[in-house]
């Protein structure tokens, strides 16, 4: 490997890791604006998006000249095709943090909807899969990558189950029904931020180990699912 080449690589890391620190900050600000009914930092989140969205464009150019300049072949093109993916899929839980804080910011002028929901066990579970993807991310740690993967059916299971609840509070008293349908947006973009904390652990293990775990029936990990 030329020094160049390293020199590209180890930069690449820093900005790839400065990325993923926006990014998880963003959804811990949205999930705390939602459960304390702080508009004020639902404001901060969707202003803060501009920030991420430079960051992935600043990312992905330099993967691509890296890949132009230097044609790195083995592990080398394996680290830049997944910090490619991951950046993609860091975005986008970017942009689902700024849902949450979109529908905080309503939710918090108006009454909160008295329903029996599991919300902070898929808010802990969702905040630990971002945060483990990270750390897998940063350790190039693939066990601690399936890891994550290993818990995206909890969050499913839990999605599905305030579904039943709110729809069930929603034919009762229609009165809740806004209400309900915002809360039902907020659980909706936390499952898609753990299937994206997924496939950034999905990529994690393709760069480390050269393993395509996607779809795969495994039982070191999830049954095979649709990449989103």
């Amino acid at each position: 490997m030329s020094k160049h080449l390293q020199h590209d690589l180890d930069r690449l890391k820093k900005e790839i890791l400065a990325m993923g620190a926006l990014v998880e900050e963003a959804i811990n600000r949205a999930i705390a604006s939602l459960t304390n009914r702080d508009a004020a930092l639902a404001s901060q989140v969707l202003e803060g998006d501009d920030a991420i969205d430079r960051k992935e464009v600043e990312v992905e150019d330099m993967c691509l000249k890296m890949l132009a300049l230097h044609q790195p072949v083995a592990g080398d093109l394996r680290y830049i095709i997944a910090v490619l993916k991951v950046n993609n899929d860091l975005e986008r839980m970017g942009d689902l943090a700024q849902n949450i804080a979109e529908r905080a910011l309503f939710l918090a002028t108006h009454e909160p909807i008295e329903v029996d929901l599991d919300f902070s066990r898929m808010v802990e579970l969702v905040r630990r899969m971002v945060g483990q993807s990270l750390d897998a991310l940063v350790n190039q740690d693939p066990v601690l990558a399936r890891r994550v993967c290993m818990q995206d059916d909890e969050v499913d299971r839990l999605q599905r189950n305030m579904f039943e609840v709110l729809q069930a509070l929603m034919t009762k008293d229609p009165r809740t029904v806004e209400r309900a349908v915002q809360m039902l947006s907020v659980s909706r973009h936390l499952e898609r931020i753990a299937d994206s904390a997924t496939n950034v652990a999905e990529d994690i293990v393709f760069m480390v180990e050269g393993d395509i775990i996607r779809h795969r029936a495994d039982p070191a990990r999830n049954p095979p699912r649709v990449r989103r």
